[in-house]
């Protein structure tokens, strides 16, 4: 229960406090916040040119990837370029409506991206256990169908987050000490009885990014079961190793949401600006490592690029 004595009613703009506490380090923020940023819009942009321009990697692990490159390209797209603005012009204000926009759409990209990694994880399972059936399985239509069943979740499990949080009359303040439009960080600043909006919360997270970690780990325990059945150690080996990239993005991806929960379990509270920036290293790391370690570990990508800079230097 949320309570206040001296409440205001609901605010035509909030204010983004960007990192509280830190304020005075907002400048040396935005070095590293400015070059993830590009180097998370260069690197997906190049996966996206070379998987077009390529033929070769019409394969359905690889338009699979170039799914992650448009929702790692949208992601830092409305996220970024917000923070910058906090950080650089102390350009704080936002719009009723921009925050309820940010609280449906930031989630959302993330969610989708959970999506999508679950939808490697499966097509890593089909490569293993039925290789020879493997495009057929995984057809362009069903790619298709994929796509639009990540995206139709994301909405789904989202659009109630804006619609309820713009039924909250009163609040203890108009500063929300976030660098963005979290819905729980609005909702902890609301008057009066916030459990349904706890529930809901906890609802997106179980339904979304629960899901889809507990059917990865299964899908990769069924990977497990089938490489270590293959006779030969170098096969299995082999096999094996065609998952180490997506391993590291979902270990890069999870961690932080894993972590925070365990602290919360744990009864471990963290000061607001470490919470803080934990919650923005969901949104902005994986994006910019996802075409790193696919460009670096895959082995069609590298040789795509190798052969893009011998071009270059010739």
């Amino acid at each position: 229960m949320s309570s206040c004595n001296n409440s205001i009613p609901q605010p035509l703009t909030f204010v983004l406090a960007g990192i509280p506490g830190l304020e005075s380090s907002h400048g040396w923020f935005s070095v590293p916040f400015f070059l993830v940023f590009v180097i998370t819009m260069i690197g997906n942009a190049a996966i996206l040119c070379i998987i077009w321009v390529e033929k070769s990697l019409h394969e359905p692990v690889f338009l699979l990837l170039a799914m992650l490159s448009v929702v790692d390209l949208s992601l830092v797209s409305v996220t970024v370029p917000r923070m910058l603005g906090i950080f650089w012009m102390n350009a704080k204000d936002i719009s009723f409506n921009a925050c309820l926009a940010q609280m449906f759409f930031i989630p959302s990209f993330y969610v989708m991206e959970s999506g999508i990694l679950l939808a490697m994880a499966f097509d890593r399972f089909v490569a293993i256990w039925y290789p020879l059936r493997y495009t057929t399985i995984l057809a362009n239509n069903i790619l298709v169908k994929m796509a639009l069943a990540v995206l139709t979740r994301a909405v789904a499990v989202l659009t109630p987050a804006p619609i309820l949080a713009k039924r909250l009359e009163s609040f203890q303040t108009h500063i929300i000490s976030y660098s963005y439009c979290a819905y729980m960080a609005v909702v902890q600043i609301a008057c009066g009885d916030i459990s349904n909006h706890i529930v809901y919360g906890l609802m997106v997270i179980v339904t979304s990014v629960g899901f889809d970690l507990l059917f990865i780990i299964l899908s990769y325990g069924l990977i497990l079961h089938a490489v270590f059945r293959i006779p030969s150690r170098e096969a299995g080996g082999k096999a094996l190793s065609t998952c180490g990239s997506h391993l590291c993005v979902i270990a890069l991806f999870y961690s932080p949401v894993v972590f925070s929960v365990l602290a919360q379990i744990l009864g471990y509270h963290m000061a607001p600006y470490i919470q803080i920036i934990i919650d923005n290293l969901y949104f902005l790391v994986p994006p910019m490592a996802n075409p790193l370690i696919y460009g670096a570990r895959t082995k069609q990508m590298r040789e795509r690029v190798l052969r893009i800079l011998r071009c270059h230097r010739n």
